[in-house]
């Protein structure tokens, strides 16, 4: 029911540029070069140099090895409110020791890292050893402290049932998470609506309990307005509407951005531009 919502004209543009907003920019490939994420953290900056009016992106995903790069170039460009988040704890399958993964967080936060994406174990989860788990993620958020905010990322899509997924979000939100999301994007399926609620209503049901407001990045998946918007509806009659900004809800994504610009640029010109009007990442 919630995916057949339909909004249009200013309530469209006003979600586009939430949507934008909420954006993790992310680039996590082998491939990856200092030129990449410099390319990317400019289009953080200013997703539409031709317009002023389009607010920057929520932050910008790298991996540890490019965190001092994203950092140094936004510092010098003018994006010092975005903040770099980097993936941590030996992304994305989360096997290593414990002593990795705290080395791990610790360089990411030293090279200029304010948001750690860290990864559960989710062989641990399955095989029923929570306490591993809670204590891992206990682990790294005494690391982050005050420096630098916690996502926890579960995995959805290894975690076999919707109960499950109810389940990891709680322990991770009991366990110290700032935020809970979804997946590394690197296992499918990922960000799917029905996740996502699920983990709206932990957060919502876990605020309820103890006062505490959790943030969630649904990652994986999400590449079109459409999508985003169907995102923004869920957290809207699920968590609800203060939980429609960027410290509360973010978007991790890459090709999403792209398509946003090509639809907020359709709204105001009235035709849609080619895709040589939005750069390729």
């Amino acid at each position: 029911m919630l995916s057949t919502r339909s909004i249009k004209t200013a309530s469209k543009l006003w979600a586009i540029d939430t949507a934008i907003s909420m954006i993790d920019l992310t680039t996590l490939e082998g491939a990856d070069t200092p030129g990449k994420v410099i390319s990317i953290c400019a289009k953080a900056i200013r997703p539409d140099p031709t317009n002023l009016e389009v607010p920057h992106v929520g932050a910008v995903c790298v991996y540890n090895d490019m965190v001092k790069v994203a950092r140094q170039f936004l510092d010098s460009s003018g994006g010092e409110q975005i903040p770099v988040a980097a993936v941590s704890t030996a992304f994305p399958s989360g096997r290593a020791s414990i002593e990795v993964k705290q080395r791990d967080t610790e360089d990411a936060i030293a090279n200029g890292a304010t948001e750690i994406d860290m990864v559960i174990d989710r062989g641990a989860f399955l095989s029923g050893n929570l306490s591993k788990v809670l204590t891992e993620i206990v682990c790294i958020k005494e690391i982050c402290g005050d420096r630098a905010h916690l996502k926890v990322i579960l995995e959805t899509g290894e975690l076999v049932t919707y109960d499950n997924v109810r389940k990891a979000s709680f322990l991770a939100m009991a366990a110290g998470a700032d935020f809970i999301k979804t997946s590394t994007g690197k296992v499918q399926p990922a960000a799917t609506p029905a996740v996502v609620l699920v983990m709206l209503e932990a957060v919502r049901d876990y605020y309820q309990l103890t006062g505490k407001k959790i943030g969630v990045k649904p990652a994986g998946g999400i590449r079109t307005t459409k999508d985003a918007i169907k995102q923004l509806v869920l957290v809207n009659e699920t968590a609800g509407p203060e939980w429609l900004n960027p410290e509360l809800f973010r978007i991790g994504a890459s090709a999403l951005l792209n398509d946003l610009l090509m639809q907020r640029m359709k709204m105001k010109s009235g035709q849609y531009s080619g895709r040589n009007y939005v750069s390729l990442d």
